[in-house]
């Protein structure tokens, strides 16, 4: 298998060298957004992204918030791009796909996650709020218009919660609660402009680009925190 998980971040001549890493080998790129009705961005700049990234002509597809994929998605291509946005909506409209994307990905088609398409690679995914039994663990900024806590099914292409933006936006301490508190098993919180790669679910990830991802392991009542970068 091969799975990258990018932490997000909006520095081109970062994020490009990461895409392009995920998807060495690649012809036949589907990139893949929820977007808002009047977003009129998203679409032409992922096109370019994977351009940058050496795709000659990356097809990307769009649906609307609230609305949900079909398995169709993924006819004729060998590799795939899920993008950024709301985290609850990417959730939502990978429902009824999440078999077909894991068997494609065991299969060996690589899959490439960029802040929300991060996060729900996981078994159990964190996809939002801020509070936990009410009381703040994370910026309410970084809730995703969400309260609670909120912890869905994902792709289950990982056994390990995800979160991202985690030193932009402070999001190390919601996932650490959610694993203090038995949400998750365990996670990783990946910063902006770095990947974790995931190449066999029985080995340790390894850590890509200039930021860190945090290992977040449950200890009791409690949770331990170790810093991984690229340079070790």
């Amino acid at each position: 298998m091969r799975v990258h998980l990018i932490g997000g971040g909006r520095d081109d001549t970062h994020i490009v060298p990461l895409l392009a890493a995920g998807l060495a080998g690649a012809r036949r790129v589907r990139i893949l957004l929820v977007i808002e009705a009047d977003d009129e961005e998203s679409v032409p700049r992922w096109r370019r992204l994977g351009e940058l990234a050496g795709v000659a002509d990356p097809d990307v597809v769009s649906v609307v918030e609230g609305e949900r994929f079909t398995a169709r998605i993924l006819e004729g291509v060998d590799a795939v791009v899920v993008g950024g946005g709301l985290t609850p909506t990417y959730a939502h409209a990978f429902a009824n796909v999440a078999p077909h994307v894991r068997e494609r990905v065991a299969g060996g088609m690589p899959y490439i996650g960029f802040s929300a398409g991060s996060a729900i690679a996981a078994s159990s995914a964190l996809v939002g709020g801020w509070r936990l039994d009410g009381v703040p663990v994370a910026n309410e900024d970084a809730g995703e218009e969400e309260d609670e806590l909120l912890i869905v099914p994902g792709l289950g292409l990982v056994p390990f919660a995800v979160d991202v933006h985690a030193a932009q936006w402070g999001t190390l301490t919601r996932l650490t609660a959610a694993v203090a508190a038995g949400l998750v098993p365990r996670g990783y919180a990946v910063d902006e402009h770095t990947a974790l790669v995931v190449t066999d679910p029985g080995s340790n990830p390894t850590v890509a680009g200039v930021g860190a991802a945090w290992h977040v392991a449950p200890d009791g009542r409690s949770a331990v925190v170790t810093r991984l970068t690229a340079r070790g």
